[in-house]
């Protein structure tokens, strides 16, 4: 009988070593990083996406978990500011020892977190706030992008759809105004690219810093042209500022801007003064429960929470690395993560599909223009 009590416990023990030697991975749980500005002028975004994200947790865990192990999430702020996103990559794998990392934010920070973070170090990310195409680049140009999985589409694809809109409309005379980073630099190219389709160029270009205000020299640049519009690759509070100041200067353009400004951040910042403004959104209208992803996160967040397209994306976010995490397997590695995660062709995430492949990080194309309209409600 000591014979078998014998076996069985070195049995146990070894299974016990076995589950507990990838990172992050216990018998249990399943350990997963997360960084994103909880501070500063951009704390809004990365606070509701921790709040969708970790109510997202809480309801697979409620329901069994993954192959039974609970969900758990290390959250590190980094104010959006690329040397912080990089200490925090570093610390989340080498010191909170997660087994993956899930809703970055930020073009330069997670392109830099890449390549000096969790790509070499071959940890999967799933979801980033950014349509830079560092991050998209494929896995055989840039072997650290094969751990970066997007969800949304990149800053190309959304600011084709907005100059297409304006040619439409036979406007010329069209302005960009740019975050001086990768953010901005990518939309500013993802612009000039579309305009070159019709055979126009940005006939005025202004920028602002990243954590800054001070517009004014931007306005002063943009001003001289009398756009007819603007196309701004900001975040909301940038914004909010050129816009006020442009109108002050007697400008009145049409003013378009991509998916990160946050709709719902720009309409609280500007208030009446934001009506008319166009954004383009990748991701599903979150007000409208057609949509299957839609009614989940919805009933998510209840009949009295606020939705909203940063709330959404993280919910879609959560899906995919869930997804991926299912299709892994009970014997869990990176490496099998990042292999079901490419098996992932087309895959339907509830009316949002996503697409990867060995060497495609693509995730969506999906765009469309929406405007803001009288007190603030976001119109499609």
């Amino acid at each position: 009988m000591m014979f078998w009590k014998r076996i069985a416990a070195t049995c146990l023990m070894a299974w016990s070593a076995l589950a507990g030697a990838e990172p992050g991975v216990t018998d249990s749980s399943i350990t997963l990083g997360m960084s994103a500005p909880l501070s500063g002028p951009n704390g809004a975004y990365g606070i509701e996406m921790r709040e969708v994200i970790s109510a997202c947790f809480a309801q697979i865990n409620k329901n069994g978990g993954i192959h039974g192990r609970q969900l758990k999430l290390e959250v590190l702020d980094d104010g959006y500011e690329t040397d912080r996103t990089v200490s925090n990559t570093r610390t989340l794998i080498n010191d909170k020892q997660v087994f993956a990392l899930l809703g970055y934010y930020g073009s330069s920070p997670t392109t830099q977190a890449m390549n000096d973070g969790f790509g070499p170090a071959r940890v999967p990310l799933v979801g980033t706030i950014s349509g830079a195409q560092t991050l998209r680049e494929k896995p055989s140009v840039n072997p650290n992008n094969r751990y970066l999985f997007n969800v949304r589409a990149s800053y190309a694809d959304e600011t084709e759809v907005i100059v297409s809109q304006l040619a439409s409309l036979g406007l010329k005379n069209i302005a960009v105004f740019y975050q001086n980073d990768g953010f901005g630099k990518s939309g500013l190219d993802g612009v000039t690219a579309a305009l070159k389709k019709v055979n126009l160029a940005p006939s005025a270009v202004g920028t602002v810093e990243r954590n800054s205000l001070d517009v004014t020299q931007a306005v002063q640049a943009i001003s001289k042209v009398t756009p007819q519009a603007v196309v701004m690759i900001t975040l909301y509070k940038p914004t909010a500022a050129f816009v006020r100041q442009m109108k002050q200067n007697g400008q009145n353009p049409m003013f378009m801007t991509v998916s990160p400004v946050g709709a719902e951040q720009l309409v609280a910042e500007l208030g009446d003064e934001a009506r008319g403004i166009g954004i383009s959104q990748v991701m599903p209208y979150p007000w409208n429960d057609t949509t299957p992803a839609v009614r989940e996160y919805q009933r998510l967040i209840g009949k009295n929470g606020k939705y909203s397209y940063y709330g959404i994306e993280a919910y879609i976010t959560t899906k995919v690395m869930a997804e991926g995490l299912r299709r892994a397997g009970r014997e869990l590695t990176r490496e099998k993560l990042v292999a079901a995660l490419e098996a992932m062709n087309h895959q339907d995430m509830g009316g949002y599909r996503v697409s990867y492949g060995p060497d495609d990080r693509t995730g969506s194309r999906f765009v469309e223009l929406t405007v803001i309209g009288s007190n603030g409600k976001i119109l499609r």
